[in-house]
Formats: structure tokens, C-alpha cells, sequence
């Protein structure tokens, strides 16, 4: 049994998902394990990951969408330090994930055909964020 742990860091241009599945593949074939257990956590609390449809870009498009309908931006959040995109970010966060369990067999992520792992950036302006990866197995 081995495991390795490394980092991503995804550069975003302000909201949206993007996707960051061949980036984790690319490092997860760097490690030589083939079989085992990969964790993804994303170290923001106004940032979040999920998996989801990687092939129709309306599926990123209505999940923005139904996000921005749940948790507008709003100067009626009492916490809003850095503006009215703030606390909608924290709460977009809390409604999705910052972690992801994902198996691995034959040295590659296990996911759907359609599946991707995306960072979803819930803040307007650009920022650099920061993916913790480990993985563990043979």
C-alpha cells in the first residue's frame, strides 16, 4: 500500500465551473498507484467541486443558473467584507461540496462516461485556487 499527496492550483476568471478532470488525471498518473482511493479538496470556503455532465455545456450553464437563483448576490447578507458576491459565495459552497471521494482502477479516475470533476468558482473576480489531492491504494 502507497499514497502521495500533491496540489493543484486553477487560476478561474470569476464565476462559473470549470473543469479540472484531466489536470487530476494527469497528476494521478504521475503517482503509479492503479488501484485505490483518490480524495479531491478544494482548501476555499468560497469555491466548491462537484462531478457532473461533461459533454452538453448547458448542463454548466443551468447549474450556474440555478445556483445564482438560490443564493443571489445581495447587499441585504449582513456578512458582505468583501461585497455583495461574499456571503453568496459561502452559502453556494456549503450547497455543494469541497470534497470528493473518487475510486481509481487501472491508474485512471472511476467516473461515468459523461462525468467530469469541476472547481466551481462562486466568486466574481479572478482567483488563484488551491485543489489538495492524496490518493492512497497499489
Amino acid at each position: 500500500m502507497k499514497q502521495a499527496s500533491g496540489e493543484l492550483t486553477i487560476d478561474t476568471r470569476g464565476q462559473g465551473l470549470i473543469e479540472i478532470t484531466d489536470q487530476v488525471a494527469r497528476w494521478l498518473d504521475d503517482q503509479a498507484i492503479t488501484t485505490g482511493l483518490l480524495t479531491v479538496f478544494c482548501r476555499h470556503t468560497s469555491a466548491s467541486l462537484l462531478i457532473n455532465e461533461n459533454a452538453a455545456p448547458a448542463v454548466r450553464r443551468d447549474m450556474e443558473r440555478y445556483l445564482a437563483r438560490l443564493a443571489p448576490e445581495s447587499r441585504d447578507y449582513e456578512h458582505d467584507d468583501e461585497g455583495p458576491d461574499d456571503m453568496p459565495a459561502h452559502l453556494r459552497t456549503a450547497l455543494t461540496d469541497v470534497s470528493l471521494s473518487i475510486p481509481i482502477a487501472r491508474g485512471q479516475p472511476v467516473l461515468g462516461t459523461w462525468q467530469g470533476i469541476y472547481l466551481f468558482e462562486h466568486r466574481t473576480a479572478p482567483h488563484r485556487r488551491r485543489i489538495a489531492l492524496h490518493v492512497i491504494g497499489e
